[in-house]
């Protein structure tokens, strides 16, 4: 199964959005300094988090940050701050003082958007033949946008960078916009079919579901469109929301994507670890940007 970034755009039913700074309050941290954005993205405004080194020659490389999920609503992009139950630790700080600038805003239904339900939002697009993800895509490359364009920022070192839900929003976007250069994804990737078959697809929320996508792509396949650019994946064997059967069948089908491009496809499998980041997760994360991004 193999797709082209133009029909996966057409069933994701993408579409670009302006996106424009509203406000920019600075909240200096000491070695870091965090940004508390408003951003304007089609017709809604939006709030955006950035972390940053307090002292560095710009412009730097950038992460643009795909918050998780988690049934943590009222979270959003404060996640990249607070952190999660099931990562090592806040990111926003780690990626500030290794020297990058690391952007999240918060995705339709999760923090200062969180005024109608998942379900609720899910339901009213797919009536129109849309999904609550493909929507989610759009807010993310405007997201992606207003990073490429700061001073302080070097579009040509942008990467991605998501757990979960974060996972797929980081890996979806590298395969649709190649302004991403690198991107790194943990404990969300596998073959939605095979998924299915296991019953293990119950344990995503419907903001996933994307109308028809399976009948042309599907894990593997999308991820290939993002060869020969680096990608990291890093996975927990005993992950109930990402069997290995589900992880190896789209490993199978991404593989030869990258047959000509060796050492940019790097792969990280934990025995016994669930759906959570670990310490070497982590390192690798960060070895993996050092390499790309610099």
């Amino acid at each position: 199964m193999s797709v082209t970034a133009v029909r996966f755009r057409e069933l994701l039913g993408f579409e670009d959005r302006g996106v424009t700074l509203v406000s920019r309050q600075v909240e200096p941290m000491g070695d870091y300094v965090i940004e508390h954005l408003r951003l304007r993205i089609g017709d809604e405004e939006v709030r955006g988090i950035l972390t940053r080194p307090a002292e560095a020659e710009g412009p730097l490389p950038a992460i643009l940050y795909g918050h998780s999920h988690g049934g943590g609503y009222a979270i959003g992009a404060r996640e990249l701050l607070d952190g999660r139950e099931y990562l090592v630790g806040p990111l926003g700080p780690v990626f500030a003082r290794a020297g990058y600038v690391t952007f999240c805003i918060d995705m339709p239904v999760f923090g200062e958007r969180a005024t109608v339900t998942e379900s609720f939002a899910a339901k009213a697009l797919l009536w129109h033949g849309k999904s609550l993800f493909g929507q989610m895509l759009c807010d993310h490359a405007a997201a992606l946008t207003y990073l490429c364009g700061r001073e302080d920022v070097d579009a040509s070192r942008v990467g991605a960078f998501g757990l979960s839900m974060g996972c797929v929003l980081s890996y979806w976007l590298a395969a649709l916009d190649k302004r991403i250069s690198a991107v790194a994804h943990l404990c969300c990737f596998a073959d939605f079919r095979t998924m299915i078959a296991l019953g293990a697809h119950d344990g995503h929320g419907i903001y996933l579901t994307v109308p028809g996508l399976l009948k042309e792509a599907d894990g593997g396949s999308i991820a290939a469109l993002i060869a020969p650019r680096p990608q990291l994946i890093c996975v927990g064997e005993a992950d109930h929301l990402s069997p290995p059967e589900a992880v190896d069948r789209a490993m199978e089908e991404l593989r030869p994507a990258y047959a000509g491009a060796p050492g940019m496809l790097e792969y990280v499998s934990e025995p016994g670890v669930g759906h959570q980041e670990t310490p070497s997760m982590r390192a690798a994360v960060f070895a993996f940007f050092r390499r790309h991004l610099g």
